[in-house]
């Protein structure tokens, strides 16, 4: 059996979006709380870069501290980490075929920048080499959730059997079923494979925990999916995902202050800022806090769009949406980010600025997709409620749903 390496770990779940480059007003703003120069793994690090820049093509090195960025910007809620990963690669990055460490590592960096056809292309041609690797097995299967080819992600999930452990195979899977209509049996068959995996790492715990966090949550089951969400911090208490799904729970429970609590010195990833901006303006007496909040992120998404950048438009969608309120134009980008992603969030902001914008038509789409997938949520069901059943595929949706 193959025993599971961190990086594989580090691409079970795509990294929050990136923060777009800021300039302070003035010379006294304080930008960040750097890591101490004097902290173990930062000296560490440090060592490595010298030694790499002394000998920037030996290929061991560079990809052992590539890997070693990319646990910390998911570890350290940092995307500054996935830059200095693909310095680190600087001599192969640009190659169309470069050595295979390189290629997988690039897919990684891909993948976790919403860069899903170059990661794709990287990942296959590391299969195709390496039938074997369950990484690039994994890293597939996320990539083609997200994208919402389940038939081949589920495929990509099942390689994975005999080349690491039940734990992440079952986890993967469950990601599948659990918007696939199989919520309920996929979610209890993680929960005891979880029960029965003492002593695995605490990235790939914190991941199942999250997973089955958010299962909970979306049939309705709200304090096993806290209890979920604490367990889940516990073991990785920065992790920029759990940390956005867990915010977005608080946010829907109406609990502003514990996101505050939460995301205040989280605030350099743009979706966190949103959680935080968005638990600020239901405050009373933060008008001050939100309306910098809001202006920060205005100043990201504008130079976001002037770099051409896409990552970040689900949270665009929802920082028009909400803080904005400029339902067209959010509805817009909404649409945009839909014909890229087709993740639950996705789903669930489309409909809401369709909602917004008064435009049925608009929400078809989803409409259509939850009803072939047998995607299964309360909050989108309370949704298509609001939408109003308007043609056969709706009904029978709400009917499916129980809602009617």
């Amino acid at each position: 059996m193959m025993k599971t390496p961190l990086p594989l770990l580090c691409a079970c779940l795509p990294l929050l979006a990136c923060a777009a480059p800021y300039t302070p007003k003035d010379g006294s703003a304080v930008i960040e709380q750097l890591p101490r120069r004097a902290d173990a793994t930062q000296l560490a690090l440090r060592g490595l870069r010298q030694q790499l820049n002394a000998t920037p093509d030996d290929l061991a090195m560079a990809t052992g501290l590539a890997q070693r960025y990319i646990a910390l910007a998911r570890s350290e809620t940092d995307p500054r980490y996935l830059g200095y990963a693909q310095a680190a690669l600087a001599p192969w990055w640009r190659q169309t075929a470069p050595p295979l460490p390189v290629r997988l590592l690039r897919a990684t960096i891909l993948q976790s920048t919403h860069q899903f056809g170059p990661a794709l292309q990287d990942l296959d041609a590391v299969i195709a080499q390496q039938p074997q690797h369950a990484q690039a097995w994994l890293t597939r299967a996320t990539v083609l959730t997200v994208q919402g080819d389940y038939t081949q992600a589920t495929a990509a999930c099942a390689r994975l059997s005999a080349l690491t452990t039940q734990l992440v195979t079952v986890t993967c899977l469950a990601n599948i079923a659990s918007v696939t209509g199989r919520a309920a049996s996929s979610e209890r068959l993680l929960d005891l494979t979880l029960r029965r995996s003492a002593g695995t790492a605490p990235e790939l715990d914190s991941w199942a925990l999250t997973l089955l966090a958010e299962m909970a949550t979306r049939r309705g089951e709200l304090a096993l999916a806290e209890a979920r969400y604490q367990q889940a911090l516990a073991q990785q208490p920065r992790d920029s995902y759990l940390l956005g799904a867990y915010g977005d729970f608080l946010l829907d429970r109406q609990r502003p202050q514990d996101v505050v609590k939460l995301l205040k010195d989280q605030q350099r990833i743009d979706a966190l800022l949103l959680r935080y901006a968005l638990a600020l303006q239901a405050l009373p007496g933060k008008q001050t806090a939100f309306l910098a909040a809001k202006a920060e992120l205005a100043a990201r998404f504008n130079a976001a769009m002037q770099r051409g950048d896409t990552v970040h438009q689900r949270e665009q969608a929802r920082f028009t949406l909400f803080l904005q309120q400029d339902a067209p134009a959010a509805l817009q980008l909404a649409q945009q980010n839909w014909a890229i992603q087709k993740e639950v969030p996705d789903m669930r902001i489309l409909l809401e600025a369709a909602l917004a914008a008064r435009n049925d038509e608009a929400a078809q789409p989803v409409l259509a997709w939850i009803e072939a997938n047998g995607v299964e949520d309360t909050a989108l069901q309370r949704l298509v409620r609001q939408l109003g059943p308007q043609d056969g595929q709706k009904v029978s949706f709400v009917k499916k749903a129980g809602v009617l």
